[in-house]
């Protein structure tokens, strides 16, 4: 692992990070916010994953979470959201390739050689991170935005024994219902409607996965609300399967990290409460 760059911070320590992804097949580069703590002492860790066209920059320069974090005590870990670099696979389309990597395990070509951002954030980088970091792997929790909120519900979904904790900002609920989703399921996945499943928060849920609780923000002036987030259609889902989820949608605010960085400390905090209980 490659220090790119540390940075003092409310008392802890903002890192950048580069690494050789065997998953990917290529160089990935990730960000750590480590709060103080002392000597010999691990943190719980909290997943944050960016959506389209974002890498770990986005959330760690205008996230606003050192705070929270340092207060929470816990460590955020924020990776790219897709493999870069050249040979490989990319689309002329924002949406699509590189930026877009919509943390699925491709296997449709060309995208199957590098784009296998499941296991890199489910397996391989949280391996690293353990080894790495003051991190307590016992006390994980995963939240995101857009694309990357899709990412933590369906991680959460299909690893509730994991995370103790799922939260979202403005995610892709249904990517099978909606033209991101079908376009990126489609592309990476094939023509298997079948297998868009296990990566649909929704549908997940309507095939039997089951969380305690989930945390939702959702701003009502979002631009791709009624188009692409659909959270109405999670809301259904949950109600159905008995899940405690808190849907909270606020007058004003659109897609942006403005508005991500408004409510960052509200899911930090949220986040670290469950993360510190003691049963």
């Amino acid at each position: 692992m490659e220090t790119i760059s540390t940075a003092r911070a409310h008392g802890g320590c903002q890192g950048v990070y580069r690494h050789r992804s065997s998953a990917t097949g290529t160089d990935m580069t990730f960000s750590v916010f480590v709060p103080a703590h002392d000597e010999g002492e691990v943190l719980p860790v909290l997943w944050y994953l960016s959506g389209l066209t974002c890498t770990h920059a986005n959330v760690t320069d205008k996230g606003e979470y050192r705070a929270a974090c340092a207060a929470g005590r816990v460590i955020l870990v924020a990776p790219d959201t897709s493999p870069r670099g050249e040979g490989v696979a990319d689309d002329p389309a924002w949406d699509f390739g590189q930026g877009a990597g919509f943390y699925v395990d491709a296997t449709a070509e060309p995208w199957a050689a590098h784009f296998r951002m499941w296991s890199y954030v489910t397996d391989e980088l949280p391996a690293l991170v353990a080894a790495e970091f003051p991190a307590d792997m016992a006390r994980q929790g995963i939240t995101g935005h857009s694309m990357g909120g899709h990412g933590a519900l369906t991680i959460g979904l299909r690893h509730p024994d994991r995370y103790r904790s799922v939260s979202a900002f403005a995610p892709i609920v249904a990517p099978s219902q909606v033209p991101w989703g079908e376009k990126a399921l489609g592309g990476y996945l094939g023509d298997d409607r079948a297998a868009w499943r296990r990566h649909d928060a929704v549908a997940l849920i309507e095939d039997g996965a089951r969380l305690a609780e989930l945390l939702v923000d959702q701003g009502a002036d979002d631009q791709f609300l009624a188009e692409q987030l659909r959270p109405e259609l999670l809301a259904e889902a949950c109600e159905a399967a008995g899940i405690d989820l808190t849907l909270r949608l606020h007058p004003g605010y659109d897609h942006s990290y403005y508005f991500v960085s408004t409510f960052m400390g509200d899911h930090v905090a949220y986040h670290a409460e469950r993360l510190w209980r003691t049963t």
